[in-house]
């Protein structure tokens, strides 16, 4: 099984719940619609990976605020990147067809380390940068979903594990890299730095 780290310590998460379109400009920018209610699919744990890896030139960037689950509470925040096969998942879209091809595929979920969330969510704060840029930003205030309606529609049909991580959606910005490219993700509480993860695309 692969791991993560939280409060410096290994964990399994059996599996990594994803929020899709939960941002409304990032949901303009693609050409979606905004949905009726809250769009969930999972990572396997498989798909977990430490190092940041170029696929093709079609395979796309979203940074995102990520929480871990213990008790079925959040219990840690952490930076994630979700990795995803633009090209194979509108094709899967087209046809009305799972999105795990395009969504689940090996190394395609990296993980800062994960540490205690703060006192008021409300703060949060995520900005990722490439080779220096600002490319994408997001606050609380502009989840369509905020965490506590995600933990509880996520576990009105299916039950959470202790480490299961929850991946709260992209905002606008996402885009393709290249080999060497430099990614540097953070997770604030207003002006106050909780916690960032850095790759080099291999």
């Amino acid at each position: 099984m692969k791991s993560i780290k939280y409060k410096h310590e290994k964990i399994e998460p059996s599996k990594v719940v994803c929020i899709g379109r939960n941002y409304v400009e990032h949901i303009e920018e693609l050409g979606n619609e905004i949905p009726a209610s809250m769009v969930v699919f999972n990572k396997a744990n498989s798909a977990i990976a430490n190092e940041l890896y170029y696929f093709s030139e079609q395979c796309r960037f979203e940074g995102e605020i990520c929480f871990l689950i213990q008790d079925h509470k959040i219990e840690g925040v952490g930076f994630g990147l979700d990795l995803t096969h633009a090209d194979i998942q509108n094709h899967l879209k087209c046809k009305g067809l799972p999105w795990e091809r395009a969504k689940s595929f090996d190394n395609s979920a990296l993980f800062s380390e994960f540490v205690p969330i703060c006192d008021d969510l409300t703060t949060l704060e995520m900005k990722l940068y490439i080779n220096d840029e600002l490319i994408q930003f997001a606050t609380y205030d502009l989840m369509m979903y905020k965490p506590d309606i995600m933990l509880r529609e996520i576990e009105s049909f299916m039950t959470l594990e202790n480490g299961d991580i929850i991946m709260s959606g992209t905002p606008k910005g996402v885009g393709t890299y290249a080999v060497g490219d430099r990614f540097l993700g953070q997770v604030f509480s207003g002006n106050k730095l909780l916690v960032e993860g850095c790759w080099v695309v291999k």
